[in-house]
């Protein structure tokens, strides 16, 4: 057996793994990267899910999230904004190229096509990770894998499931289990496909193995055919199926996920059939021109593996639950990611009822910010190891909005510099001073890293890192609306921005712009604080110009400046 040494070992090329191993060799550590598939990334590409949710806001576009964003828009041709679930839509290869280029780094190595086998401990410490045919020891093992895996090799005290009411005093958790939480112990995973629109005669997509039709029958009932597919509008004709409403979720049996290799796969089995079955469904009611992208993905339109919404949980020295989601707005002083997704879960029977967590911002509805303490890291009572995916220490119902691809893609970075800093100080996680950490991530080089979410100071904003360590120095004092008083700022103006004159009308949810340009009101929607506040200002009837980019499958203009006239 091959005998390996690192300084950092991460196993795992998911969003969270991938951003630890570029984190850690960046910094200077030693690092080996297993991964099971030859694309990194994750939910951001090999799980397909190539339209992500949360941290839009331009405050919450920082370290190596925004650098993500900024990679994708000088790559792919006709910007990200195409579909109205996201404001950021690409080709999954185009993501995969992005993390393959990031991952050529003197200090790391890349070992994709490998799974776990066991952990190695000595004691209460892990030192490293077998495969088959390979052994790696390493000062400091992250668990980046989808579910949580290295959390039950190595008998690391976890959570699966449910938690009850009583557990952590979560309002929308349930008083006691029932057959339906124990029917769907997890959120539902989704094995994405792509469709293309070919414009004319595409080939037959066949069906599945006990293809029932009638399981899909009014997954789009209550939005019509066109925006249910501009949901996941990609480039190039292409759409995104990650459809919630009698679509490709898949939820039976799901437990068989950390039952034994032969039932997981069994799972597999079935859920990917399931896609299949969604995808032939639509081909069939709304018309041969679509048909399946077979070169979406290594191997044809299919995924490379599911998009896991929940995993096997750590038990660390903190858990992030609800109460960390809801208001009045707290910030953790060992902060180390940040996140403002609105609590969402995915089952298939039913909707689960959650407590609302959401603000009007930018002419829109947008979720509370949150931020992820760097004890949700770290376990309990072990060394020598940290995670870095959605495997942190969170309840079962906080998960459904800690889970999202730019939450984890910070997770991940702040585990991988944690890891780093961990090997330079010759200790182990519980004895980093996170003040050393926090200060890392915001001076970061390349991908500085905000760690208080600020919804009115994005990163290049003259007084954000005066803001950031403020506030770090006294969470107390942190503020109930997130914002801090920063100085007049304006963005450039986007020399692709599209121009338009036009009357302002409210209403109790929106802003729209009445223009002769257009056939139709357009919403006003923006991303940046200052636009913000100008939309807040406005008065129903004001006639004003705007300027941004028009998307027609979200019906929304996207400001980039504003002028009343």
């Amino acid at each position: 057996m091959e005998q390996l040494q690192a300084e950092v070992l991460v196993v795992g090329g998911g969003t969270g793994g991938t951003a630890a191993a570029i984190q850690a060799a960046r910094r200077g550590a030693d690092t080996i990267l297993v991964s099971e598939f030859a694309w990194a990334g994750g939910m951001l590409t090999a799980a397909g899910v190539s339209a992500p949710d949360g941290n839009e806001l331009a405050a919450l576009q920082t370290g190596l999230w925004g650098a993500y964003l900024r990679e994708l828009e000088q790559r792919q041709p006709g910007g990200l904004d195409h579909a109205w679930v996201s404001f950021f839509t690409y080709e999954p290869r185009l993501g995969a190229a992005i993390f393959a280029d990031w991952l050529r780094l003197p200090k790391l190595r890349w070992l994709p096509g490998l799974t776990p086998l066991e952990v190695l401990r000595e004691g209460d410490r892990i030192v490293g990770v077998r495969f088959e045919g390979l052994a790696v020891r390493a000062a400091i093992t992250l668990d980046g894998t989808e579910l949580g895996d290295l959390l039950a090799l190595g008998e690391v005290p976890h959570r699966w499931g449910w938690e009850r009411q009583a557990v952590f005093d979560e309002p929308s958790a349930p008083q006691d289990f029932s057959d339906f939480t124990r029917r769907y112990p997890v959120q539902a995973p989704t094995w994405v496909v792509l469709l293309q629109d070919f414009g004319t005669v595409a080939p037959e997509i066949p069906a599945p193995p006990a293809y029932e039709p009638q399981r899909y029958r009014g997954a789009w009932e209550a939005h019509g055919p066109q925006r249910f597919l501009d949901y996941g509008r990609l480039p190039g004709q292409r759409f995104m199926l990650n459809w919630p409403i009698c679509g490709n979720d898949y939820g039976e049996g799901v437990a068989r996920l950390v039952g034994t290799a032969a039932a997981r796969a069994a799972f597999h089995q079935e859920a990917r059939a399931h896609s299949q079955g969604f995808a032939r469904f639509i081909q069939q009611q709304l018309g041969r021109r679509y048909g399946l992208a077979t070169d979406a993905f290594a191997g044809g339109a299919f995924a490379l593996h599911p998009y896991y919404r929940e995993s096997r949980r750590l038990i660390g020295l903190a858990t992030v639950t609800e109460a960390d989601l809801l208001p009045p707005l707290r910030l953790p002083p060992d902060a180390i990611a940040i996140g403002n997704y609105a609590n969402d879960h995915h089952y298939p029977a039913q909707q689960w009822p959650l407590q609302a967590r959401a603000l009007r911002w930018g002419g829109r509805w947008s979720g509370l910010p949150f931020a992820i303490p760097y004890r949700a890291l770290v376990p309990q009572s072990l060394d020598g190891l940290l995670v870095c995916e959605k495997n942190i220490s969170v309840s079962h119902i906080a998960n459904g909005a800690t889970r999202l691809q730019p939450v984890v893609l910070g997770i991940g970075q702040a585990a991988g510099l944690a890891a780093a800093l961990c090997v330079e100080r010759h200790c182990q996680p519980r004895e980093l001073p996170v003040q050393a950490l926090q200060e890392a991530l915001l001076t970061d080089p390349l991908a500085p890293a905000a760690l208080v979410p600020l919804l009115d100071l994005p990163p290049t904003h003259p007084d954000w890192l005066h803001w950031q360590r403020r506030y770090l120095a006294a969470p107390e004092t942190y503020p109930e609306q997130a914002h801090a008083q920063p100085s007049p700022w304006m963005p450039p103006l986007d020399p692709q921005s599209q121009s338009f004159c036009g009357t302002v009308r409210q209403d109790s949810d929106s802003t729209w712009l009445e223009t002769a340009d257009l056939d139709a009101p357009v919403q006003l929607v923006t991303l940046w604080p200052n636009l913000n506040t100008q939309l807040s200002q406005c008065p129903d009837g004001q006639r004003v110009q705007a300027w941004g980019h028009l998307n027609r499958a979200g019906n929304w203009l996207r400001l980039n400046a504003l002028a009343f006239r």
